[in-house]
């Protein structure tokens, strides 16, 4: 088991076409390229993960976001673990030279974790307590996020469906709660025959969410359904 602990590691680096803004009218000027990298390593410690994303418009990048968390396990089967957590990232506003700082917030709490012993099935729950920062006009102020992360590689191999959902509290929105998810769907082309070694995913995300993204008009108060078309390489 340690031994497996130990190999357990995953990077990434995926591309995605955004079709927010080929499907609603008030995310026109939304950016239609992100690429994402993705970092997982357990040891045996607990384990460290990273993503940063980059958004781009035709001309150029429109803005960069980050999240890296690290948890130290509290039991011998490493299922219980303490969390910790950054959020930050700056982006352009409406496609000009204005830039604007994503509020940065630190998080803490617990997780539950689980994985098959094959680790093609994984499953975390994530109760932890957020911290918002000073900053964007804002004042600093307390809330509370649940997170949970999944993964699951099946067909032997050839299938991995993934993701996350979040939701946590923001004093300044309807309802005071946001959510976001981002499901994803990949076929792995390293599981057809004669391909072993190319590391090549194509599949999709859907980004479903409600009083997070802002539109247009410099509101954050819809739902949306995002869908994207996407590669991933994995090293």
């Amino acid at each position: 088991m340690l031994m497996a602990v130990l190999c357990l590691k995953a990077q990434n680096v995926q591309f995605h076409y955004d079709l927010g803004h080929s499907l609603y009218g008030d995310l026109s000027s939304r950016p239609n390229i992100t690429t994402t990298i993705e970092m997982f390593k357990a040891d045996k410690w607990g384990s460290t993960f990273f993503f940063s994303d980059i958004d781009y418009f035709g001309d150029g990048a429109a803005g960069v976001y980050w999240e890296i968390s690290r948890e130290f396990s509290l039991t011998k089967d490493k299922q219980w673990a303490f969390h910790v957590e950054y959020n930050g990232g700056a982006t352009s506003i409406e496609h000009t030279a204005i830039a604007s700082r994503f509020q940065h917030a630190f998080l803490a709490g617990g997780a539950w974790n689980w994985a098959s012993k094959d680790f093609s099935k994984t499953f975390s729950l994530q109760l932890m307590y957020k911290r918002y920062f000073k900053g964007m006009g804002r004042d600093g102020f307390d809330g509370f996020q649940t997170t949970i992360v999944w993964g699951d590689t099946f067909a032997n191999g050839l299938c991995t469906f993934s993701g996350f959902a979040d939701l946590w509290y923001d004093k300044d929105v309807s309802g005071k709660l946001i959510f976001l998810s981002e499901p994803q769907f990949w076929v792995n082309l390293n599981a057809l025959e004669g391909m072993e070694g190319f590391n090549l995913s194509l599949g999709t995300e859907l980004e479903l969410s409600n009083n997070f993204v802002f539109n247009k008009n410099g509101r954050n108060d819809k739902f949306y359904a995002v869908p994207t078309l996407a590669a991933k390489w994995t090293f």
